[in-house]
């Protein structure tokens, strides 16, 4: 039997175009190569064989972080349900781990190592970052955060503290009740660590969760709730539409200077607090990518993006001057200046398209350095940015060039 091998090309309609959007300006955000990249190659080839657990590869990591300036990273290696050490920050591509966590050896893969739920397990581990003299991991799957007090350095070390759950064998959503609590979650996929503040995205429940120290026991309950009116409540926007208080699936925190910021991925936005909510269900003061705090369209209700709008953002990273966001579903990075800080407005550095109205997937191109495939999680320390590069399978390194 012969087979026809067929060509598509979409071409999506002009018309669709905001005249003059092309043009508009923009800063490189990062360097224009990166300084290393793990998991993948940078030109990887067209055809693969697939995505096989090892020492070298990744299969959609959703989460990555420098512990400190020189290492280690630790990489969450979504697909294989693993977590990956590097003991130095890599300076070239495709150094073999020298860590792992979750799996007996570097060629398993599986949830929970295919054994039961434990102090060294996880599934569909999601974010990350360092915490005090150590870490915790979104071990989303499994409904907890895990908390290891110094830093691992070593394979299968097993965590000191889980949030979310009684023990480190229990692994229910909202811990098998129907409503949510001060110390559940269901879908945990952000973790955040900073200026003493541990922040949790509880994606399915809506909210995000804050301690005000680093937690010292085992399900110990949280301090505040964004999101919610209250710790019981999980209804998507809090029941009704969206409204300055309200979230969506937020998935990822970062502070910019003294403000809180939210991606809130299902409402295509990012939410600004001024600075720490004293009370929960506090409403924020701006929001990006949407006009006003009631509307949710990707991209405004456009096919392609500008430099005010976002698609599914869900990584965000900031230093005292800029706030950066994976802005996933439209596969690029964009960034905006403090002093243009205002519901509505527009960024000002752009990462991985020709321009802020471009979107696709490595640019609808072959896969480059430079490409970059739905970018699931990010981090900022000192002048590094590490970037999940989750639907090309890789982890790169960058130097802002702002």
């Amino acid at each position: 039997m012969s087979v026809k091998s067929v060509s598509l090309k979409v071409t999506p309609c002009p018309s669709l175009r905001v005249p003059g959007a092309t043009e508009a300006p923009f800063i490189p955000l990062l360097e224009r190569t990166p300084i290393a990249m793990v998991g993948a190659e940078r030109v990887p080839p067209i055809i693969g064989d697939g995505v096989q657990p090892s020492t070298t590869s990744c299969f959609g990591p959703r989460g990555a972080a420098l512990m400190r300036e020189g290492g280690p990273l630790w990489v969450c290696d979504t697909g294989h349900h693993r977590l990956l050490g590097w003991r130095i920050a890599p300076t070239e591509d495709s150094l073999p781990a020298d860590w792992v966590i979750g799996q007996p050896d570097f060629s398993s893969e599986g949830r929970n190592g295919k054994s039961t739920i434990s102090a060294n397990s996880v599934n569909v581990p999601t974010g990350i970052c360092p915490l005090g003299e150590g870490m915790a991991v979104a071990d989303a799957w499994n409904h907890r955060v895990l908390i290891w007090h110094t830093l691992p350095e070593d394979s299968h070390v097993p965590a000191d503290i889980v949030l979310g759950q009684d023990d480190f064998t229990s692994g229910e959503a909202n811990q098998g009740d129907s409503v949510a609590s001060a110390s559940s979650f269901h879908w945990p996929y952000g973790v955040t660590w900073a200026n003493g503040h541990l922040y949790v995205c509880d994606s399915d429940n809506r909210r995000v969760l804050i301690w005000k120290d680093v937690p010292h026991s085992n399900n110990q309950p949280a301090d505040l709730v964004l999101g919610q009116a209250r710790f019981e409540e999980n209804d998507e926007n809090a029941g009704g539409e969206p409204t300055s208080m309200s979230m969506c699936w937020p998935h990822s925190v970062a502070l910019w200077g003294d403000r809180v910021c939210v991606a809130d991925a299902g409402n295509n936005r990012i939410m600004v607090w001024n600075s720490l909510p004293s009370s929960s269900g506090m409403p924020c003061d701006y929001v990006l990518g949407q006009t006003d705090y009631n509307l949710s369209d990707h991209n405004q209700s456009l096919y392609w993006p500008r430099a005010n709008t976002l698609n599914m953002p869900y990584a965000l990273a900031a230093n005292s001057q800029w706030l950066i966001a994976a802005d996933t579903a439209n596969s690029r990075v964009i960034a905006w200046h403090v002093d243009d800080l205002e519901t509505g407005c527009a960024a000002r550095a752009l990462f991985a398209q020709q321009n802020f109205h471009d979107k696709g997937d490595n640019r609808w191109l072959p896969v480059g350095e430079d490409t970059i495939c739905w970018p699931y999680g990010m981090q900022l320390l000192g002048n590094t940015l590490v970037l999940a590069d989750s639907g090309n399978n890789r982890v790169s390194l960058w130097k802002l060039d702002v």
